[in-house]
């Protein structure tokens, strides 16, 4: 089941900050991004719950040192995902 991926307006500035220092990761975090649309499982995705402050939040990898922070949601009557940071 193929979900929409929406983006905090945190996220954004998060990924702006992170790809002007960072540029050669855009493809490997696009990939990322369409896996975790179309199988948010996926083990290369290594997909797993947050706890503490971000407890009821999920993370998945998205390169060797970083992370997306996201919550499944309802968005237009069907499974979303915001990415949150």
């Amino acid at each position: 089941m193929r979900r929409t991926l929406l983006r905090s307006p945190a996220f954004g500035h998060d990924l702006g900050k992170w790809l002007k220092r960072h540029l050669h990761t855009a493809p490997s975090i696009e990939a990322t991004l369409e896996e975790l649309s179309a199988d948010a499982s996926h083990s290369s995705l290594r997909t797993h719950k947050l706890h503490g402050s971000l407890a009821g939040c999920w993370a998945c990898s998205a390169g060797y040192d970083l992370r997306i922070a996201l919550e499944y949601i309802q968005h237009e009557g069907q499974e979303a995902i915001l990415l949150l940071a």
